[in-house]
């Protein structure tokens, strides 16, 4: 099992003390430091800034929204970054939603499977570097030919040769066809809300994108890097009183009512009742409530809590059920050795 730093996004401020966290990931064996991005702070900005005092960890994104950046741009700031660092960039992608995609970005949401196929088709093209890079569509097209377009636009490659011709690349998905594509066109799952307890389920959509033609990996040399918070404590009870309002925003907040892609992979875990119950609550104002009613047993089974025997036993079924890496965030530099003393 290795470790994954998960640094996120920025809340109203810059966060301060991240260099420090993320010198102290490297020096410990941390596997690969990842940056976040919603509204407000970019991924890669501060991935660049924090991965360049650093040597070994490798440095991704978890995740990159399809809709901030065209392929050919994403393309173009992973090939610099994967220059910078050595060959030590991971691009993770996502979707994200349609709330943040119309009402943040100004573009469709339609049809995100196909998006996210078509999107990854051109960044390795770039990367390849075999061919001036063309698609037909109809989501990117390349050279575009459409309203609006002087009939100008000729196919590219770009000027600069890639250090790797084929950067990995990570898909954040929760649904079972968004997760089946995962295995079949990307190097890596990186899941949210993951729990052993649903490990057949998830391998039953993983292999079947593996078995489709032209997969690109299959379980031997595939990587599961999902998050999943670890918390050293001799009083679990105050920690899952501390986790349930945030839980109660994701299963009950976020989105749309209607649409929430978070609290439908809760619904898949069993619990519709609840994120009913939980949603009707946070809605309505009383978010208290939403939060209370979450059972402790909700947050335990996504979440590695307890001293620190416990939590290598509990990291080994988290093994066992497939994830090579758990994500974890940490606030101080213990807590980062603290982590690394688990493996």
């Amino acid at each position: 099992m290795k470790f994954g730093l998960q640094i996120g996004y920025w809340g109203a401020q810059p966060p301060v003390g991240q260099r420090e966290l993320v010198t102290a990931a490297e020096e410990c064996g941390f596997d690969a430091v990842f940056t976040a991005e919603a509204w407000g702070s970019d991924a890669y900005t501060p991935l660049a800034w924090l991965g360049s005092g650093t040597e070994r960890i490798r440095l991704g994104t978890s995740v990159l929204q399809l809709s901030a950046r065209t392929p050919t741009a994403c393309a173009m700031a992973a090939l610099t970054l994967d220059h910078l660092s050595g060959g030590r960039h991971i691009v993770g992608l996502g979707v994200s939603g349609p709330q943040v995609v119309e009402g943040w970005y100004g573009q469709p949401f339609a049809k995100p499977l196909a998006r996210t196929r078509e999107y990854i088709d051109i960044m390795r093209q770039v990367w390849a570097r075999e061919a001036p890079v063309a698609s037909p569509g109809p989501h990117y097209p390349l050279p575009y030919t459409g309203p609006g377009s002087t009939g100008l636009g000729k196919n590219l490659k770009p000027i600069v040769h890639p250090l790797r011709p084929d950067i990995p690349i990570f898909l954040g998905a929760e649904g079972p066809k968004n997760i089946a594509l995962t295995a079949e066109i990307a190097d890596g799952w990186l899941p949210l809300f993951f729990t052993p307890r649903m490990a057949d389920m998830y391998n039953e959509w993983l292999d079947e994108g593996f078995a489709r033609p032209g997969a690109r990996r299959s379980r031997d040399d595939f990587e599961v890097c999902a998050t999943a918070q670890i918390y050293l404590t001799d009083d679990p009870a105050s920690v899952l009183a501390g986790l349930k309002p945030v839980t109660a925003l994701y299963m009950g907040g976020m989105g749309s009512e209607d649409t929430n892609f978070h609290a439908e992979v809760y619904r898949r875990m069993g619990y519709g009742d609840l994120v009913d119950e939980v949603t009707a609550l946070f809605r309505s104002g009383r978010k208290d409530e939403a939060a209370a009613a979450i059972p402790d047993e909700v947050i335990s089974e996504s979440t590695l809590i307890g001293d620190a025997d416990s939590v290598r036993e509990q990291i080994k079924v988290w093994e066992a059920a497939g994830v090579t890496t758990l994500l974890v965030a940490a606030g101080s530099v213990q807590q980062i050795k603290d982590i690394a003393a688990l493996a």
